[in-house]
Parts: structure tokens; C-alpha cells; sequence
């Protein structure tokens, strides 16, 4: 049975890697389907020194492989569960959101 901090890290991993708008729109784009670098760059609008740091951070927080395909690398997320959870929290959120019961949530730090 996993320990109560071992799942805080898990959960700290997972919110550094949605930290970043890019980080969450190459998750969404694998999420949809494995691709290339160079293909995730252009979709993105970053360049590939750009995301190929990205990519490296979601690496090392578990969240993508690779594979080799030839000459190419090809990224695809970790597990298809990962996809299953980004659906589930971007609705979750966004049903929070709509209940707007955050206090404070005119505030800039807030929320």
C-alpha cells in the first residue's frame, strides 16, 4: 500500500507538470494522440528548444515516454489513464468554477 507521502509526491509531480500553459497543451495534444516533436512545436506555436525543455520536464515527472520510430522520437503519455484524469479534472474545475465558491475569487492571488 503506498504511503500518505508518496501520493503527495505523485500529486506534486502532476502539479508541476500543469504548472505551465505549455506543459498542459502538449498533455492535451498527447492526449489525443502520441506525435513528434517537431510536430508538437508547430501545433503548440513554441519552438522546439522550447519544448523540447518541456517535454524533458514532463519526462521526468513520469507523465511521457518515448519511443523510437527510425531516425525519430515519438512522445506519447505515460498511461492512457493520464488522459482519463486530465478529462475528469478539467471538469471537475471547471464545474468548481461555475460554483464560483472561492471567497476571494476577484482577487488576483486567489483561485
Amino acid at each position: 500500500m503506498p504511503s500518505a507521502d508518496s501520493d503527495i509526491e505523485v500529486l506534486v509531480r502532476f502539479g508541476r507538470a500543469l504548472a505551465d500553459p505549455i506543459r498542459c497543451r502538449i498533455l492535451l495534444a498527447l492526449r489525443a494522440a502520441p506525435a513528434y516533436p517537431a510536430d508538437l512545436a508547430d501545433a503548440i506555436g513554441v519552438s522546439r528548444t522550447r519544448l523540447s525543455n518541456h517535454l524533458a520536464c514532463l519526462r521526468d515527472c513520469g507523465l511521457v515516454t518515448t519511443a523510437p520510430d527510425g531516425r525519430r522520437t515519438r512522445y506519447e503519455l505515460a498511461d492512457d489513464r493520464l488522459g482519463h484524469a486530465l478529462d475528469d479534472l478539467r471538469t471537475a474545475v471547471v464545474s468548481v468554477a461555475a460554483d464560483r465558491t472561492c471567497p476571494d475569487v476577484e482577487a488576483e492571488d486567489c483561485c
